[in-house]
């Protein structure tokens, strides 16, 4: 079995990144260039790149930037943000981009994610499904980066995606991001009873004990943002990632979930 990854977050806004809480109040921090510099030295397992503006504000694909992103990436490198077209992803995988991810898109049309899946293969294509907890205590998903509610039902759509051959989920909870208290243990174990394919989770990541936790209930992949841009009480950026000890404590976590 594959050793699971983990997976800097970092979020694209007006060719700059930031970072969210609760998908809201984004805070300039720093030059994207400069951060995956960084993270080439620290060897992180892939790199996720989401541009937050592209299906709300519909701003065009940054085509250019993702082009000297490539260029400048050691490592695996995916990028999600206002995909539309089998064009698009033609030209973001030509540039030098592994793996697109595609979200509010699938939502308005189903057709072309099964068109992508045939055109590019399964694991060049992930889904993000972005999820909110109601007060009643149900799970909504949502698109357009968490300001649109659906009335699609988590489970079965997630199902759906694993039927269409979707080589992976990456599931955000909208109540946790940003906030480092945790993930959603109970969203993880509602999606992997219903999916085989591997998942990535992402929202609330704030310790080494929480991606333990997220890996022993059935993620594939533990994703983060503030845990890997953020340090101290006063939330100074400094970008770092996992030290060889930690990691090895994630990695064991698949062999207590066996």
């Amino acid at each position: 079995m594959a050793l699971p990854r983990c997976i800097p977050v970092l979020l694209l806004q007006n060719g700059g990144l930031v970072k969210t809480v609760q998908f809201q109040n984004s805070r300039y921090i720093g030059d994207p260039l400069n951060a995956i510099r960084i993270f080439n030295e620290k060897e992180v397992d892939e790199l996720v790149f989401l541009d937050i503006d592209a299906s709300v504000k519909g701003t065009p694909i940054p085509f250019g930037l993702l082009k000297e992103i490539a260029e400048e990436c050691f490592m695996p490198l995916t990028y999600g943000g206002g995909i539309k077209t089998i064009e698009d992803i033609r030209k973001i995988i030509q540039i030098g981009i592994e793996k697109v991810i595609i979200g509010s898109e699938v939502f308005e049309n189903p057709e072309f994610l099964k068109q992508a899946v045939s055109e590019f293969g399964s694991s060049s294509i992930c889904v993000s499904l972005d999820v909110r907890k109601t007060p009643s205590g149900e799970y909504r998903l949502y698109s357009k980066s968490g300001t649109k509610a659906t009335d699609l039902d988590l489970a079965d759509f997630s199902r759906k995606l694993d039927q269409m051959g979707v080589g992976e989920i990456l599931i955000h909870s909208i109540d946790r991001e940003g906030t480092r208290s945790g993930y959603d243990l109970e969203l993880i174990q509602l999606i992997r009873e219903v999916v085989k394919i591997p998942l990535i989770i992402s929202g609330g990541a704030g310790t080494i004990d929480h991606l333990c936790q997220a890996i022993e209930i059935g993620a594939t992949a533990v994703a983060a943002g503030s845990m890997f841009v953020f340090h101290g009480k006063h939330q100074a950026v400094l970008i770092s990632y996992l030290d060889s000890a930690s990691l090895s404590r994630i990695h064991s976590s698949v062999r207590r979930k066996n």
